[in-house]
């Protein structure tokens, strides 16, 4: 991958509607209207930058030519300064901006998709939901989810325990990170990690979503289920972001699921954030919205 800004592209730092943009256009012309990609990067919500991070750079550029697209990368402003839920909302503007102004860029507004990783993968699939049963903007052709955040209540999962202490994102920096992100207590790892902040009532209805026996045996090989965790009001009540869709994309209502474009999700084996991935896939395909999966079985977070 190039290391170095492409000659093959214009590059411009802008503004849709106040959110910090990076668009990346090729300079070919071309004949008709060209693919829209809005990308949105990593990093837990507390790191990363469309002007700093090579690494984002280089991924939006190698998109942008390989697949001759219109590249946006959303700049999104950071927590814990800027408050959840002001990355979804942010996000969720450049990307209605885009929609609305694709032809100003050479882009046809039909065959846009949105993509993230990680964090970035969270808010892909929030703003999806947000916009799946929206008439009065051009749709989202796609979305394309790369080992994604999308649920706060069971850090118990196979992958959690395989991965429990992988490089990076380990199972207890992942809830760290969490409780950065929202500005909380850091106390409370221990007991979200338990499951004590998840009532018997959630539990009970989002089972048919986020429940082991719902992933592929070949991904359980040596898993223990734990024990029941003991229900902490305290602790629930100091979390309650965690059961909002827009954190936990997985407890989204059926209605809202069945109206998600096409999607695209990879997962990593050595990934605490796996079963994630593969649990949404399979709501999707019980929602008859066509997936595409890519495993990358050597892959890490």
């Amino acid at each position: 991958l190039p290391t170095c800004l492409d000659s093959q592209l214009f590059i411009k730092d802008l503004h849709f509607d106040g959110v910090p943009v990076r668009i990346y256009l090729p300079r070919e012309p071309s004949a008709s209207k060209r693919r829209g990609v809005i990308f949105i990067h990593g990093g837990c919500g507390i790191f990363g930058s469309i002007s700093k991070e090579l690494k984002e750079k280089i991924i939006c550029q190698y998109i942008a030519r390989k697949s001759d697209s219109v590249v946006v990368s959303v700049g999104y402003h950071l927590a814990p300064e800027h408050k959840y839920p002001a990355q979804t909302l942010e996000c969720l503007t450049a990307t209605v901006h885009f929609l609305k102004t694709a032809e100003t860029y050479g882009v046809d507004p039909a065959r846009i998709i949105v993509c993230g990783d990680s964090v970035g993968g969270t808010y892909t699939a929030s703003v999806c939901q947000e916009l799946g049963h929206r008439t009065d903007i051009p749709k989202i052709c796609a979305q394309v989810l790369i080992y994604p955040f999308l649920q706060a209540l069971n850090f118990n999962l196979p992958s959690h325990q395989k991965n429990a202490a992988v490089a990076f994102l380990s199972r207890e920096r992942t809830v760290h990170f969490i409780l950065k992100y929202l500005n909380k207590d850091c106390s409370l790892k221990e007991p979200i990690l338990a499951g004590s902040h998840v009532p018997e009532s959630i539990n009970l209805k989002c089972r048919k979503w986020i429940n082991p026996d719902l992933i592929p045996d070949v991904f359980k090989l040596g898993y223990k289920p734990p024990p029941p965790a003991l229900f902490s009001p305290q602790v629930h009540e100091k979390v309650q972001e965690l059961f909002e869709p827009w954190f936990s994309p997985l407890l989204a209502e059926d209605y809202v699921v069945c109206g998600l474009p096409d999607t695209c999700i990879v997962t990593c084996e050595h990934d605490v954030l796996r079963d994630e991935g593969l649990l949404y896939k399979k709501r999707l395909e019980d929602n008859n919205v066509r997936v595409t999966w890519h495993h990358v079985e050597k892959g890490f977070h």
